[in-house]
């Protein structure tokens, strides 16, 4: 049996490394930063992993819901967040996925989520924001990179990405 909420977790991780790796060549190939929007909506999809961690496991994030960040940090975030965020989607049994937290969003509204719904919305959140992200870079006259999840697929099944 597939278990979707892993394959989504294991994507997500592959097409945040994907992009992070295309914006290092674009710096490299173009000798100018990535422009500022760029960096804000991935900031916020990076962000969003250690907002969800720290509500799945009742602890402080470290970081604010569009705080921004240099190229660098997102690559150290990504590290820090994806390897965490993958044991959580993996070591969930029934119990966990059928576990209701209570939370409070940025703008200080409360909500009670089931946390199989919280593994689904992480990646369809960032690839949103993946989305946005090179819709901005074609608007700047830099080539975008894509991440789509069957692309993702493509490659697994190919041989071409190294399963998680």
């Amino acid at each position: 049996m597939i278990n979707t909420n892993e394959k989504l977790a294991v994507y997500n991780v592959w097409a945040n490394d994907t992009l992070l790796r295309h914006l290092d060549k674009t710096v490299a190939e173009t000798g100018q930063p990535i422009p500022a929007n760029v960096l804000r909506l991935f900031s916020h999809v990076l962000n969003a992993q250690y907002i969800w961690i720290g509500r799945l496991t009742n602890t402080p994030s470290p970081v604010k819901v569009w705080q921004e960040h240099p190229l660098e940090e997102l690559h150290r975030m990504h590290e820090q967040t994806s390897e965490r965020w993958l044991g959580m989607v993996r070591v969930a049994d029934d119990a966990e996925l059928s576990r209701t937290i209570t939370y409070t969003n940025s703008a200080g509204d409360g909500f009670t989520s089931v946390v199989s719904d919280i593994f689904t919305h992480m990646p369809v959140h960032a690839n949103y924001h993946r989305g946005q992200v090179a819709i901005k870079m074609r608007d700047a006259g830099l080539e975008p990179i894509n991440t789509d999840f069957i692309t993702y697929c493509r490659q697994l099944d190919a041989g071409q990405v190294v399963s998680l």
